[in-house]
C-alpha cells in the first residue's frame, strides 16, 4: 500500500532493552574490522577481553536497536526500495562495555521529494519516480541510571515512494566539503564475508545476503551494510584524530553516496578540521561524503 504520512510520521516505534556484554562488545568491534592488525595494541583494545575493554563510540548505531521496523507492511513502506542515505551520531558519554541498554527510536520527519530525487538533498528532475526521505532519531539510555548515552540521527532514502502530499521540506542540509587535499588518509580492507558478520549485529536486511533480492534492488551482489561502513570509517577516524582514545569522539555526521561491496578497500580521507570522505579504493568511487567528526582535545 502507498505510504500515508500521518500513519508513518506517527508510526510507535517499540522501545528496546538489551543486555549488553562484554562478548558484543568484542564482536561489534570485529564485525567493522578491529583487530586486523593483531601487532597494534590499540586495536587490541577494543577486542581483547584480558585488557581495559574499550566499546567503539560507532557501537551506538546498534545499540536498543529497533530491528527492521521498515518492512512492517503497516508503515507503507516498500522495504526493498529503501537506501540508508545519512547517519549521525552524539556521544554523550563513553559508550559501557557491558549493561542494560534501553533504546528509544521515533520518526523525527517525513519528507515528500515528488518526481527526480536521486540521493537525499537532490533537486527533483522530471519524468524521475518519486521519492521520499524519511528521519529517524534513536536515544542510547544507560537502563540502570537513566543517563542518556548517545543520540543517533538517520536518513532514510525510500526510492520511488514520494508523491503521497507530503511537506517538501526543510530537508537537512550537508557539511561543506573542503576545497584542498586531505591532510591524512587511512585505507582498512574489508573481507568477502564481512557483512554476513556484521548481520549479527542484529541487521539482518536480507539485502546484505540474498544475492536474488539484492538483484531486484539493483544491484549485482550483496552490498555491505551502510553501518558497517560507517563503523570502519569511524575506526579511520580514531586512529587518524584520535589516536585510539573513543573519549575523544564526540560527535560525526556522514552522508552515503553509494554502496561498498564486501572485499573492497575503504580508503577514507581525513582533513585536520575534522571533515572526512570515503571511497571505495579499487573503483574509486566515493562512498562516504559531507563527514564531519567533532574531536575532543
Amino acid at each position: 500500500m502507498p505510504i500515508d504520512y500521518e500513519t508513518l510520521r506517527n508510526f510507535k516505534i517499540p522501545e528496546v532493552r538489551q543486555r549488553l556484554t562484554k562478548r558484543d562488545t568484542i564482536f561489534y568491534a570485529l564485525s567493522i574490522g578491529l583487530g586486523h592488525d593483531p601487532l597494534d595494541s590499540r586495536q587490541l583494545d577494543f577486542v581483547d577481553h584480558h585488557r581495559a575493554l574499550k566499546a567503539v563510540p560507532s557501537m551506538a548505531v546498534v545499540l536498543g536497536r529497533p530491528g527492521f521496523w521498515l518492512a512492517d507492511p503497516a508503515t507503507g513502506v516498500d522495504a526493498v526500495r529503501l537506501v540508508h542515505g545519512e547517519q549521525g551520531i552524539v556521544i554523550h558519554r563513553p559508550l559501557p562495555v557491558a549493561g542494560e541498554i534501553i533504546g528509544r527510536t521515533r520518526v523525527t520527519g517525513l519528507i515528500d521529494k515528488g518526481a527526480g530525487a536521486g540521493v537525499p538533498g537532490a533537486a527533483s528532475a522530471p519524468g524521475r519516480p518519486a521519492a521520499a526521505l524519511l528521519y529517524t532519531e534513536k536515544e542510547v539510555i544507560d537502563a540502570a541510571t537513566g543517563a542518556l548515552l548517545a543520540t543517533t540521527a538517520s536518513t532514510t532514502f525510500l526510492r520511488g515512494q514520494g508523491g503521497f502530499g507530503g511537506p517538501s521540506g526543510p530537508v537537512k542540509p550537508a557539511h561543506p566539503v573542503p576545497s584542498g587535499p586531505p591532510d591524512r588518509t587511512l585505507d582498512l580492507a574489508t573481507r568477502p564475508e564481512q557483512a554476513l558478520l556484521y548481520r549479527l549485529n542484529g541487521d539482518d536486511n536480507p539485502l546484505h545476503a540474498d544475492p536474488a533480492l539484492a538483484a531486484r534492488a539493483g544491484f549485482p551482489r550483496p552490498i555491505l551494510h551502510g553501518l558497517c561502513t560507517l563503523g570502519i570509517v569511524c575506526h579511520a577516524l580514531l586512529a587518524v584524530l584520535a589516536d585510539y582514545d573513543p573519549a575523544r569522539l564526540a560527535a560525526l555526521d556522514l552522508r552515503f553516496s553509494a554502496p561498498v561491496f564486501p572485499g573492497e578497500t575503504i580508503r577514507t580521507e581525513i582533513w585536520r578540521s575534522g571533515a572526512f570522505q570515503a571511497r571505495a579504493r579499487e573503483r574509486g568511487v566515493l562512498v562516504v561524503t559531507n563527514g564531519r567528526a567533532v574531536i575532543a582535545t
